[in-house]
């Protein structure tokens, strides 16, 4: 291994007083050359946003025909002193005593270019966006907000449990999954009646890619008590919009002894712990992609880190929205879900800061969601947040057997599938809550990015699997 210093390391040391022997690595963004025969290359390794200056002397050997090759894009090392720089706009620079090009490239045919480049190409290259500012910063935000999940729930007591990506089951009960089967689908082997004969695969049984950690997870919280998962999760939804993703990152508590209020006050709190850390830690990072693509950033998320949420019944929600007088896309009635205007509308004009909606009509929501004493509603919440209306989904679960039971013949679900989630109501059954966050939403909202294809390093879209 190359023995080199991070840039963000140099950055972030005091200047030397005297020069520094040090060895550099990274890409040149961009190479300056000046009439007195020196030239200046802004160099990047990906560990900050602000590049390192390099200065390469006219008396290095091959002078001429090493800077002609230097481009945006190429991979030096740099060995040299390290000094207080004798320009503007930076406080450090290396002055090099040999440079060597590590990887060439033709700059006509490199598609990151100096000047900026829209998001809209960039997910076409998506092996090489990291090389530029934006991708870098988000990604090192998402780093920090995936530290601060964990410590969010470990200083709480929670244990985090890893729950399966393989599964038989479906939680949501909408039936949008990927199989997952040994097959070969021009040969599977099929019933007397000309199915597909599930129990000649390799798990015996029809399974699928998860599309959430939940059943499992509530399973451990029924005998650890408070626990969370972090995984990847699978939704064959053919929605091709800047708000979802086939593959994504799922945050989901589970915590026993809990009902729908303490839910919502985790939520509430897990909100504001991650945005702040965002902030506290990531502050160059967002002072970047405020100016780059979200004015008033930063302000956005000090105010939400500290905000005080708003609290509606779903009921009082629709009545505040027909009360209004706005004339939405989407008619507002209820027993019909919200939608994201009316989300938005219900964050920015009604309440005029977050606010959490709960009991939703059992007609629209899971049948894990406990039913509400007037028969009518479930104990479930949505998080709902400015510039991004819903960020977490969750519910008090249906702990009565009976009722879960009666709930599951409602919605055509076959009991007998569920029998192990089942049997947590038969054997010490308790009251227990949780909620589910796609990261990738958090990340879109602490970075201010409107297309949640650029929150992920490679996302995965209906017709799209680069």
């Amino acid at each position: 291994m190359i023995q080199r210093t991070r840039i963000a390391q140099i950055l972030a040391a005091p200047v030397p007083a005297e020069p520094s022997p040090i060895t550099v690595c990274g890409w040149a963004r961009s190479r300056r050359d000046s009439k007195a025969g020196i030239s200046f290359v802004d160099l990047s390794d990906g560990s900050s946003l602000t590049g390192l200056q390099i200065v390469i002397p006219a008396t290095l050997p091959d002078y001429a025909e090493l800077v002609k090759r230097i481009h945006t894009g190429t991979s030096l090392r740099v060995d040299g002193d390290l000094i207080a720089s004798q320009g503007k706009g930076q406080a450090v620079e290396v002055q090099a005593k040999s440079v060597e090009i590590v990887g060439e490239l033709d700059p006509e045919a490199f598609p990151i270019q100096k000047q900026a480049t829209s998001l809209d190409f960039l997910r076409t290259v998506p092996h090489l966006r990291a090389r530029t500012r934006t991708f870098q910063a988000i990604m090192r935000v998402r780093s920090v907000l995936a530290h601060a999940v964990h410590r969010f729930f470990q200083e709480r007591g929670f244990t985090c449990v890893h729950t399966p990506i393989i599964s038989g089951e479906d939680c949501e009960g909408a039936g949008k999954q990927f199989r997952v089967t040994t097959f070969d689908p021009a040969k599977a082997p099929r019933t007397a009646d000309g199915a597909v004969d599930w129990a000649q695969d390799f798990f015996g049984r029809e399974v699928h890619l998860t599309v959430s950690g939940q059943l499992e997870g509530e399973t451990y919280a029924c005998g650890m008590g408070d626990i969370y998962t972090f995984g990847p999760t699978f939704r064959a939804e053919n929605s091709n919009t800047p708000r979802h993703l086939a593959e994504f990152w799922m945050i989901e508590p589970e915590m026993a002894f809990c009902d729908l209020n303490g839910d919502r006050a985790v939520a509430v709190d897990f909100v504001r712990y991650t945005v702040a850390e965002a902030v506290r830690l990531c502050a160059p990072e967002i002072e970047f992609l405020e100016k780059q693509q979200s004015p008033g950033l930063r302000a956005s998320l000090e105010t939400l880190a500290g905000a005080d949420f708003a609290h509606l019944t779903y009921t009082d929600a629709v009545a505040a929205l027909k009360k209004s007088g706005k004339k939405f896309e989407f008619p507002v009635e209820w027993g019909v879900d919200l939608q994201s205007e009316h989300e938005r509308f219900l964050v920015e004009q009604v309440c005029r800061k977050p606010v959490v909606v709960t009991n939703y009509p059992k007609e629209i929501k899971a049948f894990y969601m406990r039913v509400d004493p007037d028969g009518r509603t479930v104990s479930a919440m949505d998080v709902l947040v400015p510039r991004m209306g819903e960020l977490i989904g969750g519910s008090q679960r249906e702990e009565r057997h009976d009722v879960l039971v009666a709930r599951m013949k409602e919605m055509h679900l076959d009991p007998a599938r569920y029998a192990a989630y089942l049997d947590l109501r038969r054997f010490g059954t308790v009251p227990h809550a949780g909620f589910g966050l796609g990261f990738e939403r958090l990340v879109c909202l602490v970075t201010g990015t409107a297309n949640i294809r650029d929150v992920i390093p490679y996302p995965r879209v209906p017709g799209w699997c680069p």
